[in-house]
C-alpha cells in the first residue's frame, strides 16, 4: 500500500462490509488512502486477509462475519471499536442479487435469501453499529440504481434496494441529533464480476456483448469503475458532506434521471 497521500480521512476508523468485493475494496483503499483505519468484513477470510496485507497493519484489520448472522455483526462491530479506539464511517456493502424470473415465477427461496442478506443484513450492521458510532459520524449504504427505478425480472433485489432507503430514511431522523449522517448511494452498472455475472444472467449474451446492450441504457455509454463510486463513499465519509444526510445519491451515468 502507497502512503497516505491526504488526510481528508485522518482520524476516522470505518467498517466496510462486503469488502472483499471490488466496490468495498476499492472503498477500503480510498479510505485508507485518505488517512482512515479500516475494519474489513467479509464471509471468506483469504480475501480480507490478502486485502489487510495490502493496506498494511496499522492501517486495517478483518473479522469474518455473515451480516445475516447478529452476534457476528455484533462482534464485526466491537472488533473495530476494540482495534482502533472508536467507529466513525460505516459502508453498509455486503449484498447479493438472486435470479432474473417473473415475480409468479420467482424462487421463494431465492427471494428470501436476497431480503435476507440486503435487507436484514443492513438492518443488523445499523442496529450494532449506530448505538456506538462517534458524533458527526457518517452511514453509508449502498444500494442500487434500481433502489431509484427498476426493471421486469428483479423483484427481490429491486425490493431489496429500495428497502434500504426506508432504513436509512428512518436510521437518519434517529441519530441526527449526534450528528451522525445518513445515506444511501445508488450505483448504476460497475465494471466488475457481480455486474457482469447479472449483464449475462439478464440477457443470456456473452459477457461483452450483455456489456454492451446494458451501455445502451446508459446516457454516460459506460460502466463505471469501482474506483469511482470508492471517491463518493469517501466524500460521504469525511466532513466534505456535513451537511448531507437523508439523501439517495445517484451514480448511475444518468440512468435514473
Amino acid at each position: 500500500m502507497q502512503a497516505t497521500v491526504t488526510a481528508r480521512a485522518q482520524g476516522l476508523v470505518a467498517l466496510v462490509t462486503g469488502a472483499a468485493g471490488s466496490i468495498g475494496a476499492a472503498s477500503a483503499r480510498a479510505l485508507v488512502s485518505a488517512g482512515a483505519q479500516v475494519l474489513l468484513t467479509d464471509r471468506e477470510q483469504q480475501p480480507l486477509a490478502e486485502l489487510c496485507s495490502e493496506l498494511g497493519a496499522g492501517h486495517a484489520a478483518y473479522c469474518v462475519a455473515d451480516v445475516t448472522d447478529s452476534l457476528a455483526v455484533s462482534l464485526a462491530v466491537a472488533a473495530a471499536v476494540e482495534r482502533f479506539g472508536g467507529l466513525d464511517v460505516v459502508f453498509v456493502n455486503a449484498g447479493v442479487f438472486g435470479a432474473v424470473a417473473p415475480i409468479a415465477d420467482y424462487p421463494e427461496d431465492v427471494f428470501q435469501r436476497v431480503l435476507a442478506v440486503n435487507v436484514l443484513g443492513a438492518f443488523l450492521v445499523c442496529k450494532h453499529a449506530l448505538p456506538v458510532i462517534r458524533p458527526g459520524g457518517s452511514v453509508i449504504l449502498n444500494s442500487s440504481v434500481v433502489g431509484l427505478t427498476s426493471e421486469a425480472g428483479i423483484c427481490a433485489y429491486a425490493t431489496s434496494k429500495h428497502a434500504l432507503v426506508g432504513l436509512m430514511r428512518t436510521a437518519m431522523h434517529e441519530v441526527a441529533e449526534r450528528g451522525v449522517r445518513v445515506n444511501t448511494i445508488h450505483p448504476g452498472p460497475v465494471d466488475n464480476e457481480f455486474q457482469h455475472s447479472i449483464e449475462m444472467t439478464a440477457t443470456h449474451a456473452p459477457r461483452e456483448r450483455a456489456a454492451e446492450l446494458f451501455e445502451q441504457s446508459i446516457p454516460l455509454r459506460r460502466h463505471a469503475s469501482a474506483t469511482e463510486i470508492a471517491d463518493l463513499v469517501l466524500f460521504l465519509a469525511t466532513r466534505e458532506s456535513a451537511f448531507i444526510t437523508g439523501a439517495t445519491i445517484a451514480a448511475d451515468g444518468g440512468m435514473s434521471a
